[in-house]
């Protein structure tokens, strides 16, 4: 038996969603179908959507699309709240500290960049020794900033419910660990670019 497939528009908010939908094993397509997938796309959960077609709102979740008379193309619309005022409190938090994050990685690739200038010779080799120096101070700066955003996510307690809340969580403390280990590379760099300049001042001055 062919798989049935449809393609519906559901408009939320000020976004619309192209929902494409295939019926398991010649079963036809539900409403709840189409719900669980609004939720992998908005992150709205099931029990707070309200879907609407065509004015009538969509309550029985086991009736199937083709009984409400959606068809492929057609176009429905959902309401619902993502997440409680609580989660939502908690995501604000979280925000701002995506915010000090990316400040913070600005900074990084600022430093990153000078480096590579140092390296290509932008300075007078005398001067270089100096400005190594600097850089070092403000690499190890950012990667205090760092450490103190990292300790500032885990003292945050997320309940288990809060799952957007969670995710977020989870992606910051990644990307600020991947930026630390960034941190990590350009000192390292820093220091090998240190012991070249050093090796060679020997050098001449023998």
């Amino acid at each position: 038996m062919a798989e049935q497939t449809i393609t519906v528009t559901v408009a939320y908010g000020s976004a619309k969603h192209s929902i494409t939908l295939t019926g398991q094993d010649g079963n036809d397509i539900t409403v709840k179908d189409l719900s669980d997938a609004l939720t992998a796309a908005t992150g709205v959960p099931a029990p707070s959507q309200k879907l609407i077609f065509k004015g009538k709102s969509l309550k029985d979740k086991e009736e199937t699309l083709s009984s409400c008379g959606i068809k492929q193309g057609c176009k429905l619309m959902m309401i619902g709240k993502k997440n409680s005022p609580e989660e939502e409190a908690e995501l604000k938090k979280l925000k701002d500290i995506e915010k000090s994050v990316e400040q913070t990685a600005k900074k990084l690739e600022k430093l990153d960049g000078e480096l590579t200038g140092l390296k290509n010779g932008f300075l007078a080799k005398d001067l270089q020794v100096e400005a190594l120096g600097k850089l070092d101070n403000r690499v190890k700066g950012a990667a205090e900033q760092f450490i103190r955003i990292l300790e500032q996510i885990d003292s945050m307690s997320v309940p288990e419910n809060f799952s957007d809340c969670r995710m977020k969580k989870k992606g910051l403390v990644k990307t600020v660990q991947d930026f630390l280990a960034q941190c990590d590379k350009i000192e390292a760099l820093i220091s090998d670019h240190l012991a070249k300049i050093q090796s060679k001042n020997l050098a001449l001055a023998e």
